[in-house]
């Protein structure tokens, strides 16, 4: 394997670089604040003015949302479709979102809108995705994405969780199952 096929592999990569990393920061935050419970509080009140080391958080966050955008870039890269190169703008997007949830954390007043549209963001990315794996006649891939798309809000809106946090692990499963299904496609 040469290095430019090692780099291109590596971009294509970041995605998953980006969940993992997500689960590492979550942890870390979680580790260094035992008050913590994911049955009652938000996840980001691991950078929130409470926290202990609320920078583990923040600026993990800020690496994360910077990877999740790389990862945008790439899907745009690779994109055979319009609606693929939609979506991949969606991925970009949502990633600066994260980073900026990260740079406006809980109890600043932007936090909400940003961490909600972040979501929102990773929605309409898998809506888009679907939409362009189903124009191409790729019916798994996009009839999977659009199941996740329509079973990610309902479940959102209906389930009564106990805790935002439980709701935002929720909706990053989904976020996850998304890159991993767009990593394994292209």
């Amino acid at each position: 394997m040469g290095w430019r096929s090692s780099a291109l592999l590596a971009w294509r990569l970041t995605g998953i670089g980006a969940a993992v990393l997500a689960w590492i920061v979550i942890a870390l935050a979680a580790r260094r604040n035992p008050w913590f419970d994911v049955f009652r509080h938000a996840l980001s009140d691991l950078g929130g003015p409470g926290a202990t080391d609320p920078w583990v958080y923040n600026v993990g966050l800020m690496v994360t949302g910077a990877l999740a955008s790389v990862y945008g870039l790439y899907l745009a890269y690779a994109s055979e479709s319009k609606p693929l190169t939609y979506a991949s703008a969606f991925v970009f997007v949502a990633g600066i979102f994260l980073t900026l949830i990260g740079a406006f954390p809980s109890g600043t007043r932007p936090h909400v809108f940003v961490s909600t549209w972040f979501f929102v963001q990773m929605w309409m990315a898998m809506v888009a995705a679907a939409a362009g794996f189903l124009a191409r006649r790729e019916l798994a891939t996009g009839g999977l994405l659009l199941a996740l798309s329509v079973v990610g809000p309902a479940g959102a809106l209906l389930v009564r969780w106990p805790s935002v946090a439980l709701l935002e692990i929720y909706g990053i499963a989904i976020i996850d199952a998304l890159v991993v299904l767009m990593t394994l496609r292209y």
